[in-house]
């Protein structure tokens, strides 16, 4: 992959040498000719301004959590920020997994910096004070007025923006060219072709499909966790006949990339790049990375869940001031549009920052990122948007799927439907440790 940052800090140095050379007069080494007037008063010699080095922040150690860990994210962190002047510890995915283990450590740990990644849900929960041991710094940078209604104004501002999409192949292995159109997401069950589904409860991508398919049947009044028992019914019908498996499975592209079903979910980060290398593990890959030849998106009414990755300053107990400072200067660094343009560029992901958006794509928007976004719907009958809306019953929902055995990992273990009208959900949204 390209290094986008490398290429704009050099041409902005270019730049500025250019400016400075253009500027300067020729020196004069001869003595003026004779018939030249004396000067009554010298001018003022212009110099140039001194070019303030950039501060090295190296002496203090900035301790991260983040779910956007993997080995390849991490390791290029740290090697940019350090040629940036900072010095970062960051954790990759072997030793925190997931949005929740991300959460749960900088909590616990107490020690923590900055966090970044996670979703709105998670972030809610976060400027809400639900974490006791978390707080967030009073903080705005000069980007803000970039990332538009991705912002907890003064406390956490978007990096990354992703949604989860609905897939489906248009070729002999999928619908025969005939076009897939949706009202609700969770309309897949009755859609009379082959779909994945994933095989765990639990996993940011995962609940994000399932916070998806579940947007339909919201009811604040139900005790069912605010969703309808239709919804769970329609959740289960989605587990009991959707394809799902091993490792290979993990992730829905890999099962529509090799035409094991029709009909798939994935999320938007990665998408383009794993089309483009779709050929390495499929004898029949989908074709067309910007322009599909072979797969299409379902055209959905409601739109599509869109998360939206963030960063924040967390208030850590005994922190200098000119500790803070370093904390402030690194996250007004990554959020900046040269470092999100490359950080994107490098992992594939869209940025939140539209400085960075227009580096990376100069003729437009990708079509997946211009899907309506029911995230930021109000539910009805509230005053919170869906992700808040997600957020408040995201528990609850983990401990239902949990208790009735949905996404079962293999035949063996499916379990029995239940028996819907006879259900106990005050203790079914409970724990069941």
């Amino acid at each position: 992959m390209k290094k986008l940052l490398a290429l704009l800090l050099a041409a902005c140095m270019i730049l500025s040498l250019a400016a400075c050379a253009d500027s300067k007069e020729p020196v004069r080494d001869d003595p003026a000719p004779a018939t030249e007037a004396p000067k009554e008063t010298e001018a003022p010699v212009e110099t140039e301004p001194a070019v303030e080095e950039p501060k090295d922040y190296s002496g203090y150690t900035i301790r991260i959590y983040s779910n956007s860990n993997t080995t390849e994210r991490t390791t290029w962190l740290i090697n940019e920020a350090k040629d940036a002047g900072f010095t970062i510890s960051i954790d990759d995915n072997s030793v925190i997994s997931g949005d929740d283990k991300a959460i749960q450590a900088a909590n616990e740990n107490k020690d923590g910096d900055i966090l970044f990644g996670l979703n709105e849900t998670r972030w809610s929960q976060v400027v809400k004070g639900q974490y006791e041991n978390l707080s967030l710094v009073d903080w705005t940078p000069s980007w803000a007025d970039q990332v538009g209604e991705y912002a907890y104004p003064g406390q956490a501002y978007g990096l990354v923006i992703q949604n989860v999409l609905m897939l489906y192949r248009t070729d002999d292995l999928g619908t025969k060219g005939e076009e897939l159109h949706f009202q609700h997401w969770a309309d897949i069950v009755d859609c009379g072709y082959t779909w994945y589904r994933q095989n765990k409860v639990g996993g940011t991508t995962n609940s994000n499909i399932n916070s998806a398919m579940l947007y339909a049947f919201t009811d604040p009044a139900s005790p069912a966790g605010g969703i309808t028992v239709d919804g769970w019914k329609t959740l289960w019908k989605y587990c009991e006949g959707g394809k799902f498996g091993g490792d290979d499975y993990k992730y829905g592209f890999d099962p529509l990339n090799k035409g094991d079903v029709q009909v798939s979910t994935f999320y938007s980060s990665s998408l383009y790049g794993k089309i483009d290398a779709a050929a390495e593990s499929s004898a029949n890959p989908l074709k067309g990375t910007m322009e599909p030849e072979n797969w299409a998106l379902v055209d959905i009414d409601d739109g599509t869940y869109y998360i939206a990755e963030y960063i924040g300053i967390l208030d850590k107990a005994g922190r200098t001031e000119e500790q803070t400072e370093a904390v402030k200067a690194f996250a007004e660094w990554f959020g900046s549009a040269e470092v999100q343009a490359a950080w994107g560029d490098e992992f594939d992901s869209y940025p939140c920052n539209q400085g960075a958006a227009s580096i990376l794509y100069p003729d437009g928007v990708p079509a997946i990122y211009t899907l309506k976004n029911f995230a930021r719907s109000t539910v009805e009958g509230t005053d919170l948007t869906y992700a808040e809306y997600v957020a408040a019953h995201s528990a609850e929902w983990t401990n239902i799927m949990t208790n009735l055995g949905f996404f079962w990992k293999d035949d063996a273990s499916a379990s029995a439907e239940p028996d819907w009208d006879n259900l106990d959900w005050a203790a079914l949204t409970q724990s069941a440790g």
